[in-house]
């Protein structure tokens, strides 16, 4: 998945230069190549999930967007050169409009769910992982279609604490928003 350049930690600056038909995200300063389009299931999972969002936040001052969505983390107060990580997202929740710009999202989103493929998920659950917990998202989702559950992990005390595994009989709450509930059948069932 990592493009494989050791001796060498990329910007955001190199990312805006790259002309490659490969989505690449940056963690580190290491770039990862993203993986083909992601099978039918994850983006009906992930379409299921975006509208949910998106009609919980019609009224509200919060955005949601859906990758390919750069997200620049660690970023505040840094020149383009200095940004070392540029992730996509699954879906991305920002609720501090200071933070969106023409480009995407400079800073960290306060929810991100991150939809697990078989290419996907040692990167989902370790780099990702880690580096949301250091950029301080407030709400982690990591969505694994296999077994249709969702864990939610909330930053606590600077770090991430798993609040649950939910699973397709369950309702999952935001931690944030708490009056925005899903309910899983919706979301893992077949039927649209």
């Amino acid at each position: 998945m990592s493009m494989n350049y050791p001796d060498k930690q990329y910007s955001y600056k190199d990312y805006l230069c790259w002309t490659g038909e490969e989505r690449i995200e940056l963690i580190d300063g290491i770039p990862y190549n993203m993986p083909p389009a992601p099978s039918r299931q994850h983006q009906k999972i992930l379409g299921k999930i975006f509208w949910e969002f998106q009609n919980y936040l019609r009224d509200k001052e919060c955005e949601v967007y859906v990758s390919p969505f750069d997200v620049r983390l660690l970023s505040e107060d840094k020149a383009d050169n200095e940004v070392k990580d540029v992730v996509q997202p699954d879906v991305s929740v920002i609720c501090d409009k200071n933070k969106l710009d023409e480009k995407g999202c400079n800073g960290s989103p306060d929810l991100i769910v991150e939809i697990l493929s078989p290419a996907t998920a040692k990167h989902d659950r370790l780099r990702k992982y880690n580096l949301y917990e250091k950029a301080q998202v407030k709400e982690y989702w990591i969505v694994d279609p296999v077994n249709e559950t969702i864990e939610k992990f909330i930053l606590t005390d600077e770090t991430f604490a798993r609040d649950g595994v939910f699973g397709k009989s369950d309702t999952i709450e935001s931690h944030i928003f708490t009056d925005f509930k899903i309910d899983l059948y919706n979301i893992f069932s077949e039927s649209d």
